[in-house]
């Protein structure tokens, strides 16, 4: 009997937590409505948009193929709230294919609003090539830009491997299937199929840096051969516009393309709508408690030493 009021009674203090959490969790929801429903800037990061602004795109270190970025830069082409866009780059470059679909995407996003690219340390080949969409390109006089060109490479063990006793057997399809391998030595045939593919990727870079630059495609090919140049020396070459950062940027926007330079920018969002939400109500709702039960005060003293 006394156990059977015992595991009463645990079970009557565990119905009491589970309804505190329940009507904890109904406040906090509806603490959370009101705040996005008064505050401007959290129903901006819900919604992605809150008024007139400028997109900025950050890419940084290796670029690849990235749906969910190419799906954002498509929504901020059709937001109408989007009054131009900022590439940020500093980039050492990244695949062929990544850097063709981000071009592509930028080109679209420039047949309708004032596309500006900025340079940072790096914006080399892929780097380089999401660059040229826009209607002027800043640069650092010390960026390393420029390496238009295209590599492949592999690695060959099979001296190695002989060394060891080991041997690959190789069952292909086709007499390129398996080059290259880095289990025998390319043979002449593959090495000019691999050429071929690289030539061709190259020319399709060149061709997309002589239409985006405006530029004869021999002059183009003259520096296409994987130099890269100073963002001073750029500038000569028509490979860059001017020298400057986000703040030239900006001035060159409201000078040329009437944007003006007190619009907000805000970052290319490619969270989900529901990341963005859940995110952005349950950040607020979280400062909000810090601040309101806590004090800023406090939580700043519990830091210091």
């Amino acid at each position: 009997m006394p156990l059977d009021a015992d595991l009463l009674l645990d079970r009557r203090r565990l119905k009491r937590r589970l309804s505190l959490w329940r009507a904890l969790a109904v406040v906090a929801i509806a603490a959370a409505a009101v705040v996005v429903t008064w505050q401007p800037e959290l129903r901006a990061a819900i919604t992605g948009s809150a008024g007139p602004h400028l997109a900025r795109l950050s890419l940084q270190g290796f670029i690849g193929d990235d749906r969910k970025l190419l799906e954002a830069l498509d929504r901020a082409r059709r937001d109408a709230s989007v009054r131009g866009v900022i590439i940020a780059i500093d980039s050492p470059g990244g695949s062929v294919a990544g850097g063709e679909g981000l071009h592509r995407a930028l080109t679209r996003i420039a047949a309708d609003k004032p596309v500006v690219a900025v340079m940072g340390g790096t914006a080399a080949s892929a780097g380089y090539m999401v660059a040229v969409p826009a209607a002027r390109i800043f640069a650092r006089e010390a960026t390393v830009t420029g390496s238009i060109g295209v590599i492949l490479q592999s690695f060959e063990a099979s001296d190695l491997m002989a060394r060891l006793g080991v041997r690959a057997e190789t069952v292909a399809s086709g007499t390129f299937k398996d080059q290259p391998s880095p289990f025998r030595p390319l043979t002449d045939e593959g090495r000019a199929e691999l050429n071929r593919v690289v030539l061709d990727l190259h020319d399709q870079f060149i061709r997309m840096v002589a239409t985006g630059r405006r530029l004869e495609p021999l002059h183009v090919r003259a520096l296409a051969d994987g130099r890269v140049f100073t963002g001073r020396e750029a500038i000569g070459l028509g490979l860059i516009d001017a020298i400057g950062g986000e703040p030239e940027a900006r001035e060159w926007l409201a000078a040329e393309r009437n944007v003006p330079a007190t619009l907000p920018v805000r970052d290319v969002e490619t969270r989900s709508f529901t990341e963005r939400t859940f995110g952005a109500v349950f950040g607020a709702f979280t400062k909000g408690l810090v601040n309101e039960w806590v004090g800023v005060d406090r939580v700043r003293a519990l830091w210091q030493p």
